[in-house]
């Protein structure tokens, strides 16, 4: 009989494997939506100065973007991003809890196994008939262990572990994708920072100038030279340039503490010392638009998420198909302790169900639409975000091509703003103008030389955001496979 019955238990688990080998995928065949995506950036043909033309660089380092810029107290600063900041933080906590999320799913395909013991005793009623138990108080005593495992046949399992590691990736993409934001904020504040070091640097030469000038002014004035309407105007130009050197105070304050909570810091306890020193242009190669697919996180994380879409759809799919689970059961029991580890007190017992749904009102139907609605939302959020990515690549190489001309203009009308301040003060010296025209040509040429730091301070902040838009020299192939499931 135990023979018989042994022989049973093999062929059901045989059958029951072969059935599993052999199981229908509700999987839909999945490929990355298509893009139509240019030859060329519109921006390339016509190369900025101290820009290179568009070339697959391919054989470039891929390290961190900002070391580009040579800047020793950046590198430092962009290294803290990591370790302390709280935006990346809370990414890498959504990052572990979607690749908890894989190990939940991928667990469907183990059985399931439990193990327990009880001590109870109970009484029947005496006025039950037919019952031999009735009236008696019986003790009970068992423990036992239970299994049981629901063979995948058609794909349940495995779809919801393709959708929760394909949603795994697309986390471990917005995380780079949160850091490069970060990155690349804390890069602009920084350059534009030191951008007012050298505006307040302008300012404060500029402030001992005028005051210089107010002081011979008024010898001048007591000596009966000049009358007092010259002093009132280099007064006046004087309080009106600390006032915006003042000013330039108020803005650096809040870069710095911008920087401070990008890194991690209170803003209270974190300062950088004032630094005047011009930043130089880095050569940006933008590449060919193909490569922004590969090279954009955003890109990659909304690319995954129509694939954790598609396997969304095998989902409900499988929902149409019945279940086969396998049980069985094994353990001990009796009425006393001394009987309880002998042979007779083993129980056991072996099954096997399938069930399916034949009406649910059609919310099976529903929910499969559903998941296709889903898809084709999800498909749409791609190609927007490519279409985005796209544009603030042109936008930032049309920025720069243009700030190079206008840094070249602006370059030549400070010189020559130079050239009449200085021309204008030989005439005041000789007496030909009054102080008014003096005065003018200090504010033109002040106001073209900030001008003039202002333009390199947006060229700079441009080739941030270029950086930025081209993903900053990431790599889609870095993407894990979270243990991949195929």
């Amino acid at each position: 009989m135990f023979n018989v019955r042994a022989s049973l238990v093999r062929k059901s688990v045989v059958i029951a494997v072969a059935s599993a080998l052999t199981a229908c995928s509700t999987l839909p065949h999945y490929s990355q939506p298509q893009t139509a995506v240019p030859d060329h950036f519109a921006s390339t043909p016509q190369a900025s100065a101290g820009w290179t033309l568009a070339s697959p660089a391919d054989a470039q380092s891929r390290g961190p973007w900002w070391t580009l810029y040579g800047d020793d107290e950046l590198n430092k600063l962009e290294a803290q991003v990591d370790v302390s900041n709280q935006t990346v933080a809370k990414a890498v906590a959504q990052l572990e809890a979607a690749r908890a999320m894989v190990d939940y799913q991928r667990a469907g395909y183990a059985p399931t196994v439990t193990a327990g013991t009880s001590a109870q005793r109970f009484r029947t009623s005496q006025n039950i008939v037919h019952r031999g138990l009735a009236g008696h108080t019986v003790p009970d005593f068992s423990v036992g262990v239970a299994a049981s495992w629901e063979p995948d046949l058609f794909g349940r399992v495995k779809d919801a572990t393709v959708n929760a590691r394909d949603n795994a990736q697309a986390s471990e993409a917005d995380l780079q994708s949160v850091r490069l934001a970060v990155a690349a904020d804390l890069a602009t504040d920084y350059f534009d920072l030191h951008s007012l070091d050298r505006q307040k640097k302008l300012l404060d030469d500029t402030v001992t100038a005028y005051a210089a000038a107010l002081r011979i002014l008024q010898q001048q004035l007591n000596d009966g030279a000049i009358d007092a309407s010259a002093v009132a105007q280099a007064q006046t130009q004087l309080e009106s340039t600390r006032t915006q050197d003042s000013d330039i105070d108020v803005q650096r304050a809040q870069l710095q503490h911008a920087i401070a909570t990008l890194i991690g810091q209170p803003a209270s306890s974190f300062s950088l010392s004032p630094k005047v020193e011009t930043i130089a242009l880095p050569q940006i190669p933008a590449g060919v638009p193909s490569q922004l697919l590969e090279r954009r996180p955003d890109i990659a994380a909304a690319e995954r998420r129509v694939a954790a879409a598609n396997a969304q759809i095998g989902q409900a799919r499988a929902a149409f198909y019945p279940n086969l689970t396998l049980s069985a059961t094994a353990g001990l029991e009796s009425t006393f302790f001394a009987p309880w580890l002998t042979a007779s007190s083993l129980f056991w017992s072996l099954g096997s169900q399938i069930a399916g749904t034949l009406f649910d009102g059609g919310r099976r139907t529903a929910a499969l639409k559903g998941a296709n609605a889903q898809y084709d939302g999800t498909v749409a959020d791609y190609r927007q975000t490519v279409l985005v990515a796209f544009q603030q690549v042109e936008d930032n190489l049309s920025s720069l091509d243009t700030l190079a001309n206008e840094a070249d203009s602006q370059q030549r009308a400070t010189t020559a703003a130079d050239l009449s301040l200085k021309l204008t003060s030989n005439r005041f010296q000789a007496g030909a103008v009054n102080y008014l025209d003096v005065v003018t040509a200090q504010t033109i040429a002040l106001s073209n030389e900030r001008t003039a730091e202002q333009i390199d301070a947006r060229r700079i902040d441009a080739s941030v955001r270029l950086l930025k838009a081209l993903g900053g020299g990431w790599d889609r192939a870095s993407l894990t496979d979270a243990r991949a499931t195929d």
